[in-house]
């Protein structure tokens, strides 16, 4: 039966899919024929529900990875210190530490203090990790990495850092380092991870950072003056896998989600 005359009526029926109206005619507009579709480019691959996609395999590819490490720790330093610094020192020696306490060593996989550690982890024969991310500045997994996994997604690679660890050390660095350092601090803070020790190494560097909280942003009600005991302050290696192991770094595992 035809429309009445007048009628505001569509000629065709429209049909509601996933938060798209079209109107039901042709079969060439389906979802099947657009996806047997030959593109006439590359241009799909640049679009985002294609990200979606490349997003969710770079969390599965790392969950594959890394699901059966065992115990690890996350070390954060710089990527611009130079092997000679004593920075570099103190990096290898946490690694070796780690490694001898029998818990994997999880970094960047970049250069500097990401090398230091992979190295002191490979060196004293423990599982050295790396988890890089494209950045152009930056030449890839250094030598010492053991087990490898590139992200194109700092989100994803993150969230690999505190999944599969149960503590971090810290060690003097940039933004890189202060982004995941106040991240963990934040997770720590919310209850989204417990037993997360979170140890800083080197008092002179991180000091006068944790004192600006305390007098600026504790002062003016920002922060609690506990939000302070998430982290702690020591100057030496030993101190700082003493810390993150006392901290029963083993104790998330049961838990793990």
């Amino acid at each position: 039966m035809s429309a009445p005359t007048g009628s505001s009526r569509n000629p065709l029926p429209q049909l509601r899919r996933f938060g798209i109206w079209r109107k039901n005619g042709s079969g060439r507009d389906t979802a099947d024929a657009r996806l047997l579709e030959t593109p006439r480019s590359s241009d799909f691959t640049h679009t985002d529900p294609w990200r979606v996609m490349r997003i969710q395999s770079e969390f599965v590819q790392g969950f594959d990875a890394l699901a059966d490490i065992g115990p690890a720790i996350s070390v954060f330093g710089s990527a611009r210190t130079k092997p000679e610094s004593p920075y570099y020192a103190v990096g290898v020696e946490v690694g070796r530490r780690l490694a001898e306490a029998g818990v994997g060593v999880i970094t960047g996989g970049g250069p500097g203090s990401m090398e230091a550690a992979n190295r002191g982890a490979s060196e004293a024969g423990g599982l050295s990790i790396g988890l890089g991310i494209e950045l152009p500045f930056e030449s890839g997994m250094n030598a010492w990495v053991g087990l490898g996994v590139d992200f194109r997604y700092f989100f994803a690679r993150k969230t690999m850092f505190v999944k599969y660890a149960q503590g971090f050390v810290v060690l003097p660095g940039g933004l890189g380092t202060l982004d995941e350092l106040f991240e963990a601090m934040v997770l720590v803070q919310t209850s989204k991870v417990s037993q997360f020790p979170i140890v800083l190494v080197d008092k002179a560097f991180w000091g006068p950072l944790m004192d600006w909280i305390r007098d600026v942003m504790v002062v003016q009600g920002l922060v609690s003056a506990q939000d302070l005991d998430i982290v702690a302050l020591v100057d030496t290696a030993e101190e700082a896998v003493e810390l993150v192991m006392a901290g029963k770094a083993g104790a998330k595992v049961a838990g793990r989600g």
